[in-house]
């Protein structure tokens, strides 16, 4: 929305890519739930042939089975979340600004209104791949509680270092001309009442 000619067609890519990205992980986690289903519906010869520590009983099986679908299937839903989002967002950057309704009933467009959808659609894309990463440890759950349970320990350490930042710096701000002249003016004048 801001300087149009140039960043339009970048703004757009982007959420092209981040549209192309989560109808990814939603067709996978689509994929991977039908794939579970199957195998909550196939007959247990095999079971019992798994390197298993714990319970191996049919009804254990079944609900670590449907656990694990679950798990996609709140990924796939998160995922069109997102793609919902992104797609709404894309057809606002493109919006003919002076084409919009003058009277006072509707809502205007704002950039503010343009970037929460944006936020929503990167939020429900990362709530998408935490579903995801959930997922590892109930798959490793068919094995038992100790892989689960080490499964566990490592998605809480790399889910650590994927939220925390260490790099600490200048915080980068966008500042309109207008703000940045009053600024330097502002700056200049209490330079120069310093000298005085």
């Amino acid at each position: 929305m801001q300087d149009a000619p140039k960043n339009g067609v970048l703004a757009v890519q982007t959420l092209r890519n981040n549209i192309m990205a989560s109808t990814l992980l939603a067709s996978t986690a689509i994929m991977l739930s039908s794939l579970i289903a199957v195998l909550m519906t196939s007959g247990s010869k095999d079971r019992k042939a798994f390197f298993v520590f714990g319970n191996r009983s049919e009804l254990a099986f079944s609900i670590k089975f449907f656990a694990i679908l679950v798990c996609f299937l709140v990924a796939f839903l998160f995922n069109v979340q997102s793609i919902r989002y992104y797609s709404h967002a894309s057809i606002l950057i493109n919006a003919p600004f002076k084409k919009m309704s003058p009277h006072h009933k509707h809502h205007y467009l704002t950039t503010e209104y343009v970037a929460n959808t944006v936020n929503r659609g990167s939020y429900f894309w990362s709530l998408g791949l935490r579903a995801f990463y959930f997922s590892f440890p109930l798959f490793l759950w068919i094995f038992g509680p100790i892989p689960m349970f080490v499964s566990c320990f490592v998605l809480v350490i790399m889910l650590y270092f994927l939220d925390v930042t260490f790099q600490f710096g200048w915080v980068v701000g966008v500042v309109d001309e207008e703000e940045h002249n009053s600024l330097n003016k502002d700056e200049e004048q209490g330079t120069s009442l310093r000298h005085h």
